[in-house]
C-alpha cells in the first residue's frame, strides 16, 4: 500500500496543476466511488472561494483529500491515477482560455432557474384566480414528465438497495407549490411576487455549489439572502423577463411550453442549464446554455440547433476535439470542454427509446446510438477566391512532386512501402516510472507484419477519438520525404478529401533563430504553397474551418533542440513575434488553430523522446522488402537484360543487397549500376564508404564532361562540417561566398537542394555526413584530438546529434582506410598527417571494453569496424566480446545483422561462443535464421513469436538438423512477465512442449522431447505492478508445466487473499522452487492459512519472503504452525506485516524447532520494540532492523 505522504504528494498535485473542470470530475468521481460521505464532500469547499470561483487554500484542501483516500487507496487509486495521466496530456482535456465576461443582452434571456419559464408564462395575467392557474401549471409538468425525465439522484434507497429517482415535478414543484404562502394568495398580482421572492433563494442555492440541509426551527430550509445591490440587479433581469420580446417574425401561441432535456446530476456541483429558445415554427432558432460549475464563473454559449422538431431538444455535449466556435460568435461566446466523466455521462434522449451509456463504460467506450445526434451541417460555403487559391494548390503539388528526388517519375517509381502502426502504453513493472509515463512498444518481427498497413491508413481513426496529431518515424534514407510527397500529390489528384488545404513544411529550410513570424507567414510563406494574391481571405477561411487544414512537418529533426519545446508556445493568430519553434508549439498543443491535423515525419531517435506522450497516433515506414528491391530495379532499367544482369550483381553482394533495404541507397546503387556496363564484372562497393564515394564520383564525373573542367568541392565541405555542428541541413555560410559555380555543380550532382530559389541546404543526410568526415579527414586544420571526439569510440560521450553521429563516425573511419583517395578535394593533407589519425584511432579501438558499452553503441561499434575492412581490428573487437552478447532494445535491420553476422564469422579461428540476446530488436526472420546458424552461438534469446516462425520455416524447407539446433539454442531464463501477450506467447510455448508438436503441424518427430528451454525454464519474474486476474489465472495455468522452475518472483502485485489459494493449489508440482517472492502485496489472513497447507509441502524452498502484506496474528500462527515442517528453509522475511506480539511470540516458539532457518525478520510497527528485542536476545536468528 502506499505511504501517506506520496498519496499527499499526488493529490496535492492535482489540485494545484488541474483545470477547475478537471477538479470538479476528480471530487465527483471520489463522491460516486464512496471514498466520502456527502457531508464531507460539502465541507470541502470551505476551501474555496464562492464568489471568484479559485482556491484560497491549495495545502488544506490537499489534506483533506489525500485522508480519505489513502483510506480506501483500492478504491480511490484508479480515479487519482485517471486524474494524473490527464494532467499529462492537457491538450486532450480541455481547451485554456482566458474567462470572458458575457454579454448582458445575453444575460437577459437566461432563466434565473430550471423552471421559471414554466411559470412566469406571457399568459398568467389571464387566469382569473390562483387555484386556476396552479392546475394549469400540474397539467403542465404532467405533461413534460411524459416526455423528459429530468433525472436527479437522491441519497434515498428503496427495499433493494438500489438509488430511488424521482421526476423533477415530483420533487421541484410540487415542493414549491406546496408552500403555504404560496397558496394564501388571493390575486395573481400577489402570486406574481411572492414567486419573485421565492426565486430569490431558489438562484441562490443554485449558484452555490454546497446544499443547505440545515433547518431552522420550524423544520424549514432558511432563505439564504444576497446583497441587496445583487438583488436588484437579479430583480430587473427577471423584470425584464416577464415580458420577453418576441424572438421570431411569428409570436408563440398561448401556452405553449419549451420542453426540456433530460440531464443526468449526479452530484451538486456539475449542472447544466438549457433553455430552448424555439417559436412554433419550424424554422432554426437559437438554443442557449450555461454550464453552472461551484469551481468556475458561468459561461453562456449560443448555438444553432440541428433539428427544428419542438418535441426533442438535445444537450449538446462538449465539443468534439479541434471544434471551433464559428467566427461570428468568436468574441462573445466561449465553449468550454472538459473529459469530466460526470460530464461525459450526460447523455441525450434519443426517440422513441432514451439511449444511455452503462455505468460500468467510460466515456470513450461509449457508442452513439444508431440515430444521429446532430443532423450533418451543410458544408460552408467557399468563397471565390478561397476556391481559385485551393485549385492553384493542388496544381502546384501536383507539378512539383509528380517527379521524386533523382528525376524519377512519382506514378512510375514510387514504391507503395507498407506502414507499421505502433502503440503506446503507460510503463508497469518495478522499474517503472511513477510518473505514468509511456513507452513505446517494441514489436516483435512477427507482430510488425500484423500491424502493417498502407497510406490509406495515415489519417484514418482507429476509434472513437479523432487523430488530430501524426508521427511518422523512420531513419535516414527510408523514405519519409517521399511518402509525404506521396500524400500532397494524391490530395492534389482529388485524395484526402476531408481536407481543404495541405501545407508541406520542410523543416531543412526553416530559419528556427528569428522571431518574426506568425501564424499567416508560416502556412502561406514557409511552406511549399505558392504566393497568394488574397491571402487575407485564405488566412481568414484557413481560421475559420481549421478541421479542413493538414500541416505537415518533414525532417522535424532540423527544428533543433528539443528540449522545453513546449513550455513556450505560441498564443495569438495575428501576432507576428513568435519563432518557428513556438508556432509549432502551439499548433501541437492546439492553442491555436485547434482543430487542425499534424502530420510530422521524424526519425525514431531524441525528436520522438519529448513528444511521446503526446502523440494521437505513430506510424512507423518500413524499409524495402527483398521483393520491393527487386520490383524498384525493375522500374530503374527498361531493357529485361539489363534488370537481370543489375539484380543479379546485387544479390551476389550480400552487404549491398542488406544495404538497398535503404530506399536511397538502393537508388544510390542503381545510380552506380546504370552508369557502368552492366555486362561487365565490375563489383559492386563493399562499405557504405566506398558506397558514397563512387557516386560522389560518378556525379562529378557526369558534371566534368559537360563544363569541360573539374571542379573543386573543398569548401562544399568545410561547409557540411560546419552544418553538422549545429545538427542542421541549412548551408551556414552566406550563399554570396560560395561562387555560383560551386553552388551550380552542388544543385546538378544531388548534394544540395534549394527551396523556392532562396533558401539552399544539403539533400540527404548521408552525403552531408560524407562531405562533412571527408573534411575532419582531409583537413590539415583537424587535430587527431578534434576527430576522435566526433566519434563514440569514448563511450562517456553524450550523443547529442543521434543519427546524425552514427553515419558520420562510420564515414570517418572507413575514410581512414580508404585506398583510393578522392581526387576532387584540393586541399589534402600530407601522408603523415593521415597516418596519425589512423594511429590515434586504432588505440583508441585497442582500448575500449565493449561489455561496458549500451546496446545501440555495440552495435555502432560493429558498423565502424566493419567500414574499416580490416581483418586484424574484426578480430581484435570479437576477441574482447563479452560472453553474452546483447543487443537487446537496439532495432537491428538487414544491413545491422549482416555486419554483425559478418564479423562473428572470425570467432570460430579465435575459439569464442557467445549467447546472443535479440529480444526488443525486430530483427527479420531472414537475420534470425543467419545469426542462430553460426556455430559461435550457442544459445539465443528472441521473441516467441519470431522463433515459432524460425522453427516452421526451417520444418517447411526440411532443414531438420538446423531446426534442431534451432530448438536446442532457444533460451528464455530468465522469464520477465509484465504484459498479458508475454504470458500468452509463454502459454504457446507451453502448449507446443506438452503437445510436442508445433502450431500448424500436424506431428513433429523433432520435438520428441518438447522444448528444452521450457524444461530448463529456472526465474520467473512477474511484474505487472498491478492486480489482473485474468494475466494471474493464465500464470496459474502456465506453473505445473515448468518443472525446473527454482525462483519464483511475484513481489508488488497487489495479489490478494483469492490469489493466494489459488496459487496455494499449484505450489506442490513445484518441486525444484527454492524462492518464492511474496513481497508488497495485500495477502491476509485467509491467504495464508491456504498457503502455510501447501508450503509444508514445498521440501525444496530455501527462501520464502512475505513482507509488506497484511498478514495478522491468525496469519502468523498459520505459519508458525507449519515452520518446523519446511526443513529446507534458510530465510524467513515476514516484516511490516501487521501481526502484533502475540504473532511475533508464536513465530519465535516455531523457530526454536526449526533448527535449518538461519534468519527470520519479523519486525513491524504493531510489535512493541521492548518484546521485540526480548525475542532476538533468546534467538540471535531474529535480525534487527
Amino acid at each position: 500500500m502506499a505511504s501517506f505522504q506520496e498519496v499527499l504528494r499526488e493529490v496535492r498535485k492535482v489540485v494545484q496543476e488541474a483545470h477547475p473542470d478537471l477538479l470538479t470530475a476528480f471530487l465527483t468521481e471520489l463522491l460516486e466511488a464512496e471514498v466520502f460521505s456527502a457531508e464531507y464532500y460539502q465541507s470541502l469547499f470551505q476551501c474555496t472561494d464562492p464568489d471568484l470561483g479559485v482556491r484560497t487554500d491549495v495545502e488544506d484542501l490537499a489534506r483533506k483529500l489525500a485522508l480519505p483516500v489513502w483510506q480506501t487507496w483500492d478504491n480511490s487509486k484508479e480515479i487519482l491515477y485517471s486524474a494524473l495521466g490527464s494532467l499529462e496530456d492537457p491538450q486532450d482535456d480541455f481547451v485554456e482560455s482566458e474567462p470572458l465576461t458575457p454579454d448582458p443582452q445575453l444575460l437577459d434571456l437566461v432563466p434565473v432557474s430550471w423552471f421559471e419559464e414554466l411559470l412566469f408564462r406571457p399568459d398568467l395575467p389571464e387566469f382569473e384566480t390562483p387555484d386556476a392557474y396552479f392546475e394549469s401549471l400540474k397539467e403542465e409538468c404532467d405533461a413534460l414528465d411524459a416526455e423528459a425525465e429530468c433525472q436527479v439522484p437522491l441519497k434515498e434507497e428503496n427495499e433493494d438497495g438500489k438509488r430511488t429517482k424521482r421526476k423533477l415535478s415530483a420533487s421541484l414543484f410540487e415542493e414549491l407549490l406546496s408552500r403555504p404562502d404560496l397558496l394564501e394568495c388571493d390575486s395573481i398580482d400577489a402570486l406574481i411576487e411572492s414567486l419573485k421572492d421565492e426565486f430569490e433563494t431558489l438562484d441562490a442555492e443554485a449558484e452555490c455549489p454546497i446544499l443547505v440541509k440545515e433547518e431552522n426551527e420550524n423544520g424549514k430550509k432558511p432563505k439564504r439572502k444576497r446583497p441587496a445591490v445583487e438583488r436588484s440587479s437579479r430583480k430587473r433581469r427577471r423584470l425584464n423577463q416577464k415580458k420577453p420580446a418576441p424572438l421570431s417574425a411569428e409570436s408563440p401561441p398561448a401556452g405553449s411550453v419549451s420542453h426540456m432535456s433530460d440531464v443526468n446530476m449526479s452530484t451538486p456541483l456539475p449542472q447544466l442549464l438549457h433553455v430552448s429558445l424555439l417559436p412554433c415554427s419550424a424554422t432554426p432558432t437559437l438554443q442557449l446554455i450555461q454550464p453552472i460549475n461551484g469551481l468556475v464563473r458561468p459561461t453562456y454559449v449560443l448555438v444553432s440547433p440541428q433539428s427544428g422538431g419542438p418535441l426533442y431538444q438535445i444537450v449538446p455535449l462538449s465539443p468534439a476535439v479541434g471544434a471551433v466556435a464559428p467566427v461570428e460568435l468568436s468574441r462573445t461566446t466561449q465553449i468550454m470542454s472538459s473529459l469530466s466523466d460526470t460530464a461525459s455521462k450526460i447523455q441525450p434522449p434519443s426517440p422513441p427509446t432514451p439511449v444511455s451509456p452503462s455505468k460500468d463504460k467510460t466515456p470513450q467506450d461509449y457508442s452513439p446510438p444508431s440515430t444521429p445526434l446532430r443532423t450533418q451541417e451543410p458544408r460552408p460555403e467557399i468563397p471565390k477566391r478561397v476556391e481559385d487559391y485551393i485549385q492553384k494548390l493542388k496544381s502546384h503539388l501536383k507539378d512539383t512532386y509528380s517527379v521524386m528526388e533523382g528525376g524519377k517519375k512519382m506514378d512510375s517509381h514510387y514504391i507503395d512501402t507498407r506502414l507499421v502502426q505502433r502503440k503506446l502504453v503507460i510503463q508497469t513493472g518495478k522499474n517503472a516510472n511513477k510518473c505514468l509515463e509511456k513507452e513505446l512498444v517494441v514489436l516483435s518481427d512477427s507482430e510488425r507484419r500484423k500491424a502493417m498497413v498502407d497510406r490509406s491508413h495515415v489519417f484514418q481513426n482507429c476509434g472513437p477519438k479523432p487523430k488530430p496529431l501524426i508521427t511518422v518515424l523512420g531513419k535516414t534514407g527510408l523514405g519519409k520525404s517521399t511518402l509525404i510527397q506521396r500524400l500532397a500529390l494524391d490530395w492534389s489528384t482529388g485524395g484526402l478529401a476531408q481536407f481543404q488545404f495541405v501545407f508541406l513544411l520542410n523543416c531543412k529550410v526553416l530559419d528556427v533563430t528569428k522571431s518574426n513570424y506568425d501564424l499567416k507567414t508560416l502556412l502561406f510563406g514557409l511552406s511549399s504553397a505558392p504566393d497568394c494574391k488574397d491571402s487575407e481571405a485564405a488566412f481568414k477561411y484557413v481560421l475559420a474551418n481549421p478541421n479542413k487544414v493538414l500541416i505537415i512537418f518533414d525532417s522535424f529533426d532540423d527544428i533543433g533542440e528539443l528540449e522545453g519545446l513546449l513550455q513556450s508556445s505560441a498564443t495569438s493568430v495575428t501576432d507576428n513575434s513568435y519563432t518557428v519553434r513556438q508556432l509549432f508549439s502551439g499548433l501541437f498543443q492546439k492553442k491555436i488553430l485547434s482543430g487542425c491535423t499534424l502530420l510530422v515525419a521524424t526519425r525514431p531517435k531524441d525528436a520522438l523522446n519529448h513528444l511521446l506522450r503526446k502523440v494521437d497516433s505513430i506510424l512507423e515506414i518500413c524499409c524495402f522488402s527483398p521483393k520491393d528491391i527487386q520490383f524498384y530495379v525493375s522500374k530503374c532499367f527498361v531493357e529485361a537484360s539489363k534488370q537481370e544482369s543489375a539484380l543479379r550483381k546485387i544479390q551476389n553482394q550480400q552487404y549491398i543487397f542488406n544495404l538497398c533495404s535503404n530506399p536511397l541507397l538502393c537508388r544510390f546503387t542503381c545510380f552506380l549500376l546504370e552508369q557502368d556496363n552492366p555486362e561487365d564484372d565490375d563489383t559492386l562497393p563493399s562499405t557504405l564508404t566506398d558506397l558514397c564515394q563512387r557516386v560522389l564520383d560518378h556525379h562529378l564525373e557526369l558534371r566534368d564532361k559537360v563544363q569541360g573542367s573539374k571542379q573543386d568541392i573543398s569548401q562544399l565541405c568545410n561547409m557540411a562540417w560546419d552544418s553538422f555542428k549545429t545538427c542542421s541541413s541549412l548551408l551556414n555560410q552566406d550563399q554570396t561566398e560560395i561562387s555560383k559555380q560551386l553552388m551550380d555543380c552542388g544543385l546538378n550532382c544531388e548534394i544540395l537542394a534549394s527551396h523556392k530559389a532562396q533558401v539552399t541546404y544539403f539533400s540527404s543526410l548521408f552525403m552531408q555526413n560524407f562531405l562533412a568526415a571527408m573534411f575532419l579527414v582531409q583537413s590539415k586544420d583537424i587535430n587527431e584530438r578534434t576527430l576522435v571526439a566526433q566519434t563514440i569510440l569514448n563511450h562517456r560521450k553524450k550523443k547529442v546529434c543521434g543519427e546524425w553521429q552514427d553515419i558520420l563516425q562510420r564515414f570517418i573511419l572507413g575514410l581512414l582506410y580508404q585506398k583510393a583517395t578522392p581526387h576532387y578535394c584540393g586541399a589534402l593533407q600530407s601522408f603523415n598527417d593521415a597516418q596519425a589519425k589512423r594511429k590515434t584511432l586504432e588505440t583508441q579501438l585497442e582500448n575500449l571494453k565493449p561489455g561496458e558499452l549500451t546496446p545501440g553503441r555495440l552495435l555502432e561499434l560493429f558498423h565502424c569496424v566493419y567500414e574499416t575492412s580490416k581483418v586484424r581490428l574484426a578480430k581484435h573487437l570479437v576477441k574482447k566480446l563479452p560472453e553474452n552478447l546483447s543487443f537487446c532494445g537496439a532495432q537491428l535491420t538487414p544491413v545491422d545483422v549482416y555486419v554483425v553476422w559478418h564479423l562473428l564469422q572470425h570467432a570460430k579461428g579465435l575459439k569464442r561462443t557467445f549467447s546472443v540476446d535479440l529480444r526488443d530488436t525486430c530483427v527479420p526472420l531472414s537475420g534470425l535464421k543467419e545469426l542462430v546458424a553460426l556455430s559461435c552461438i550457442t544459445s539465443f534469446r528472441a521473441p516467441t513469436l519470431d522463433t515459432i516462425d524460425l522453427w516452421e520455416d526451417l520444418h517447411h524447407n526440411s532443414d531438420e538438423v538446423s531446426l534442431k539446433n534451432a530448438l536446442d539454442k532457444f533460451t528464455m531464463d530468465p522469464f520477465k512477465a509484465s504484459q498479458l501477450s508475454h504470458l500468452d506467447n509463454l502459454g504457446l510455448l507451453v502448449q507446443i512442449h506438452r503437445e510436442k508438436k508445433l502450431p500448424m503441424r500436424e506431428s513433429e518427430l523433432t520435438l520428441e522431447d518438447g522444448i528444452p528451454a521450457v524444461r530448463h525454464l529456472k526465474k520467473l519474474e512477474y511484474e505487472f505492478g498491478r492486480n489482473e486476474p485474468e494475466a494471474f489465472l493464465k500464470l496459474i495455468e502456465i506453473l505445473p508445466a515448468l518443472e525446473s522452475l527454482q525462483h519464483l518472483d511475484l513481489e508488488n502485485n497487489i495479489l490478494r487473499d483469492s490469489e493466494a489459494e489459488k496459487l496455494a493449489g499449484v505450489l506442490n508440482s513445484l518441486s525444484s522452487l527454492r524462492i518464492l517472492n511474496l513481497s508488497q502485496n495485500r495477502i491476509g489472513d485467509a491467504g495464508m492459512e491456504k498457503l502455510a497447507q501447501s508450503l509444508a509441502a514445498a521440501s525444496s524452498l530455501q527462501k520464502l519472503s512475505l513482507y509488506g502484506n497484511e498478514i495478522a496474528d491468525s496469519g502468523a500462527e498459520n505459519l508458525a504452525s507449519v515452520l518446523p515442517a519446511m526443513k529446507s528453509l534458510l530465510n524467513l522475511d515476514v516484516k511490516y506485516n501487521q501481526f502484533t506480539d502475540i504473532g511475533a511470540k508464536k513465530l519465535s516458539m516455531a523457530l526454536k524447532n526449526s533448527p535449518s532457518l538461519k534468519s527470520l525478520q519479523m519486525w513491524n510497527n504493531s510489535i512493541p520494540l521492548g518484546v521485540l528485542d526480548h525475542l532476538r536476545i533468546q534467538d540471535n536468528r531474529i535480525t534487527a532492523p
